[in-house]
C-alpha cells in the first residue's frame, strides 16, 4: 500500500512508519520538522513538511494517488489541548483534503478514556481511575472525542483505535483488541503495538467504522 502517515514524529508515529517499511509499503510522513523523524532514510519513504494541518490545500499533494492514510495525531498534554485543540480541526482538515484526493481509508489513534468502560472493570478503575483521568485530561479528551465524531460523521471508511497508557517497549503483537469498547482489565500498551494496531486494521474489514480498543 501507499500510505501516508500524520504525526510521523511522535512516539507512535515513529513506530507506525518503521513497521509500515518493514511490511513493505511505501509511507508519505507528514511532519512539522524533518530533523525530528528518527527513521533512517529509505527508498520506499518520502518526507513532507507541512506545518499547518489544518490546510486544506496544503494537504491533498500528500494524499493523492495513496491507498490509506493514518493519523497518530495527538496533544502533548492538557494544557496544549486547552490552549489550541490540536487532533479534531487537523482530523477535520485531513477527511477534507482525503475526499478531494479520492482517498476513503483512515485509521486513527484516540485514547480509552474516549470510549465506555469495559463490562465488569474493577470498582477502582470505574471509581477512581476514569474519572480522575476524565476530569484532569478533559480537555485533551474533548479534542479526540471531536476527532473521532468527525470521522463518524464523514463518508471514509474509518477505524479509531483506543489504548490507554502508552510505553516505550517492544512491540509483542500479542495485544488483546475489544470492538467498540475497552479492553477489561487494560491498564497499558507499548506505543509499537498501537502502532502494529493502526496498520493492520487498515485491511481488515471488520474494523471498519468501528472504533477498537487495544491493550497489552
Amino acid at each position: 500500500m501507499k500510505i501516508t502517515v500524520f504525526g510521523a514524529t511522535g512516539g507512535i508515529g515513529r513506530e507506525v512508519v518503521r513497521q509500515a517499511l518493514d511490511a513493505g509499503h511505501e509511507v508519505t510522513a507528514v511532519v512539522r520538522n524533518p530533523a525530528r523523524l528518527d527513521v533512517p532514510a529509505h527508498d520506499r519513504l518520502q518526507v513532507a513538511v507541512i506545518a499547518d494541518l489544518t490546510d486544506v490545500d496544503a494537504l491533498v499533494p500528500v494524499l493523492a494517488g495513496r491507498s490509506a492514510v493514518i493519523s497518530a495525531l495527538g496533544a502533548a498534554g492538557n494544557k496544549q489541548a486547552k490552549a489550541a485543540p490540536v487532533t479534531g480541526p487537523a482530523v477535520r482538515a485531513i477527511l477534507a483534503a482525503m475526499d478531494r484526493a479520492g482517498v476513503s481509508r483512515l485509521s486513527a489513534v484516540s485514547a480509552a478514556p474516549v470510549g465506555p468502560l469495559p463490562d465488569g472493570e474493577s470498582l477502582v478503575t470505574r471509581a477512581v481511575v476514569y474519572p480522575l483521568l476524565r476530569r484532569f485530561l478533559r480537555d485533551l479528551y474533548a479534542d479526540l472525542a471531536v476527532m473521532e465524531a468527525e470521522m463518524g460523521a464523514s463518508g471514509a471508511q474509518w477505524t479509531v483505535i483506543r489504548p490507554p497508557k502508552l510505553r516505550n517497549k517492544p512491540r509483542t503483537g500479542t495485544y488483546r483488541r475489544a470492538i467498540d469498547a475497552n479492553v477489561r482489565g487494560g491498564t497499558a500498551i507499548p506505543r509499537a503495538d498501537v502502532a502494529d494496531a493502526l496498520l493492520t486494521t487498515l485491511t481488515d474489514p471488520a474494523y471498519t467504522g468501528r472504533a477498537v480498543g487495544v491493550a497489552s
